[in-house]
C-alpha cells in the first residue's frame, strides 16, 4: 500500500495593489485551511539568493498535492484568486514532500 505523501503550496508574490490583495488573503485562507491547508510560512522574513525576488513568500502544507490542486481549483479559492488578478505579480507551485 503506498503512502500518501504531503505536498507544498509555495507563493512568491510582488504586491502591486495592497488594498485589493488583502481582500484576496482574506478569502484565501478560509479556502486553504477548508483543505486541510496548513500555513507554514506568511510573507515572513526572507533572504534571496537566486532568482527573482518577489517580498512576499507564503508555504501552506496539504494533505496531498491532489488536495492541494483541488484547493487551487475550487470555486472558494478562485473567488479569492480574482481579486489577486492584476493586484500581484505570483508565482504559484504545488511540490509532493519526500
Amino acid at each position: 500500500m503506498s503512502e500518501t505523501k504531503s505536498a507544498l503550496w509555495i507563493a512568491h508574490v510582488k504586491v502591486l495593489d495592497a488594498e485589493a490583495y488583502g481582500k484576496y488573503a482574506a478569502l484565501a485562507g478560509p479556502a486553504i485551511a477548508s483543505h486541510g491547508g496548513v500555513f507554514l510560512a506568511r510573507g515572513g522574513r526572507y533572504v534571496q539568493l537566486e532568482g527573482n525576488d518577489r517580498p512576499r513568500n507564503v508555504v501552506a502544507r496539504f494533505p496531498s498535492l491532489e488536495v492541494a490542486v483541488a484547493c487551487y481549483k475550487s470555486d472558494a479559492y478562485q473567488a479569492a484568486l480574482a481579486h489577486a488578478r492584476g493586484a500581484s505579480e505570483r508565482d504559484l507551485m504545488v511540490v509532493e514532500e519526500a
